[in-house]
This record gives structure tokens, C-alpha cells and sequence, in this order.
């Protein structure tokens, strides 16, 4: 394996948790909103990474590796209702729909992600630092 391919497997790692960390986003911002049907409620998204390993395109037998965002997910825990008859969103029996959003556990996936990103451009300063170490040994 080439070694400047770890900055490819990087790379996707730092798209992939760029996805991560925006679904994230709209998953805070629509944490307060309501709905007067269950249907139509926010639900909560979670993107599924799945690691790819192919051949390295046009050079055969040299193994590539990245990671990927298979799909986003829905959560579908049903939504949080609330007894709100004065709200003008509410349904006939009085309540008021809330996505299924918990903030305690996105800001925890906020910081994994955060993490895992920062991690994967540490990687790619290492090996930088490594290549040009290497290529200062030829002077």
C-alpha cells in the first residue's frame, strides 16, 4: 500500500464525521419544534458509516480502504406528546407532538464526532511530518 493512501482513508474518515457532526446540527435545531400530528413530527437522524475496501482505481492488485456514509436513518421511537391545548398546533385532543430528539445524547455524539475528526487530522499532520522526514533524509 502507497503510503500517501492514508491520506485518502483520512480524508473520508473527516467527511464522514463532517456528515456526522451535520446531522447532529439539525438534529439540535429541530430539538424544540412541535407538530400537530405524530406523523409529521421530527425524527431524530443517524447516519451508518460502512468501511469500503476496493481496488485502487486504474492500478490493479494495490488495496484501497475509506470509509463511507452507507445511509441516514430515521429514528423511529415515536414522538413525545404534550398536553398543550393553548398552543395553535395542537391537535383536537389538545396535544402537541415533540421529536423523539434527545440532546443529552447528541451532544455526546457531537463530541465523538468532534473527536474522531480531530483524530483522523492528526493522522494526516503524523504523516506528513512523516514524508517530509523521509524525504529530508535524501539532502
Amino acid at each position: 500500500m502507497s503510503s500517501f493512501r492514508i491520506f485518502d482513508i483520512a480524508g473520508s474518515g473527516m467527511s464522514a464525521q463532517s456528515v456526522r457532526l451535520n446531522t447532529v446540527a439539525s438534529n439540535l435545531a429541530n430539538a424544540d419544534s412541535v407538530s400537530g400530528d405524530a406523523t409529521t413530527a421530527y425524527k431524530a437522524k443517524h447516519p451508518v458509516f460502512e468501511a469500503v475496501r476496493a481496488e485502487a482505481a486504474g492500478k490493479a492488485g494495490q488495496p484501497s480502504a475509506a470509509v463511507r456514509v452507507k445511509q441516514i436513518l430515521e429514528d423511529s421511537r415515536a414522538p413525545d406528546a404534550r398536553y398543550e391545548p393553548g398552543n395553535p398546533l395542537a391537535n383536537a385532543d389538545g396535544y402537541v407532538f415533540a421529536p423523539n430528539v434527545s440532546t443529552v445524547e447528541e451532544m455526546v455524539d457531537m463530541i465523538s464526532a468532534s473527536r474522531a475528526y480531530q483524530n483522523n487530522v492528526e493522522v494526516m499532520n503524523t504523516s506528513k511530518e512523516l514524508l517530509m522526514a523521509t524525504l529530508r533524509l535524501g539532502q
